[in-house]
């Protein structure tokens, strides 16, 4: 490892600190109240919806259109898990959570291996009609609370917990875009028939990637109901996968840093809005066509924002000092 890339990953991780400690002193000043402190949980949900679909549109270069039904089977999966009272507490919210990915993870496998073998728009409608089977399935047996919804969840509201959950899950996922598996799924992005001619098993990559996708869905789906207490089938609709699609697309598709920025202010803006009640729709959708118009690639493109580059530039600026302050002394 560069000395460059430590001094990154220090960057980072101070920067990660103090944004945690900024939102814990303006919550004990009371500048943050509980209703800005649930705004936050959601944007950290959000967050990890975004990156994970991120890693099947971006990184693998598939459309899905049935994230949502991921986070359902999570949310479910967790929420039944939780009211079973087998544990409690932080070691109960952690455990649910696992449960929820793995469950998640593999209906992922299931459905990734016979969907993936399609392509484009074949395959966005195979995973849109996979998300609406989810919901009338949780509609239609008891023990997930019918049409009702699922009541009486035991909720888990930490700000702290989500925060490290939502850094630890981003960071797992782009370690793994970055690795040797992630420039695999990468190559098939680029190329698929060249990927497999060069060795690349391509079945086994494109299940791979779109199953982990699907398990970060599964824990944020468990972590979204019982931050809320209670869930319906209802909110995870079709509708539900496309404004998660938006998140990716309008920051970038492939762009971890991108998807991260683009759930922030996904979030935030409807809640900005929300005095211009009959308008705030309107304006929302208004910025997103803009935004398509005059940047069609998205917030970053591709790209990710990266501290390194920042220090490499300072590196250069100072030697260009020096040397032309030696120039000028001799």
């Amino acid at each position: 490892m560069t000395a460059t890339k430590k001094i990154s990953y220090v960057l980072t991780a101070a920067f990660i600190v103090i944004l945690y400690f900024l939102i814990f002193l303006l919550n004990q000043s009371g500048v943050l109240g509980r209703y800005e402190l649930g705004i936050m949980n959601i944007i950290c949900i959000n967050i990890i919806l975004a990156v994970s679909l991120n890693v099947t549109v971006g990184c693998l270069g598939q459309i899905t259109l049935g994230h949502a039904g991921f986070m359902s089977i999570g949310a479910y999966t967790a929420s039944l898990f939780m009211k079973s009272g087998v544990l409690q507490g932080l070691p109960g919210y952690i455990a649910s959570l696992i449960v929820g990915g793995i469950i998640a993870l593999l209906v992922g496998i299931v459905i990734g291996i016979p969907g993936l073998r399609l392509k484009g728009d074949y395959l966005a409608i195979i995973t849109l009609a996979f998300g609406e089977i989810i919901r009338v399935l949780i509609e239609y047996f008891d023990f997930t609370g019918g049409a009702q919804g699922l009541t009486g969840i035991p909720r888990y509201m930490d700000f702290t917990t989500i925060f490290v959950i939502t850094i630890l899950s981003v960071i797992i996922m782009y370690s793994i875009m970055t690795s040797r598996h992630g420039r695999a799924v990468l190559a098939i992005r680029e190329d698929e028939i060249a990927s497999d001619a060069v060795g690349i098993n391509t079945t086994y990559y494109k299940v791979f990637a779109f199953a982990l996708s699907a398990m970060f869905a599964g824990i944020a789906g468990g972590m979204y109901a019982q931050n809320m207490g209670n869930i319906t089938a209802k909110y995870f609709n079709y509708n539900n996968s496309i404004n998660i699609l938006v998140m990716v697309v309008l920051g970038g598709m492939g762009s971890f840093t991108g998807a991260t920025l683009s759930a922030i202010v996904l979030t935030i803006l409807p809640e900005v809005l929300r005095g211009f009640d009959q308008y705030r729709m309107i304006v929302y959708a208004l910025l997103l066509i803009f935004m398509m118009i005059f940047r069609p690639t998205g917030l970053l493109g591709r790209k990710e924002f990266q501290i390194t580059k920042i220090i490499d530039f300072i590196r250069v600026k100072i030697k260009g000092n020096k040397d032309s302050g030696g120039r000028l002394n001799e």
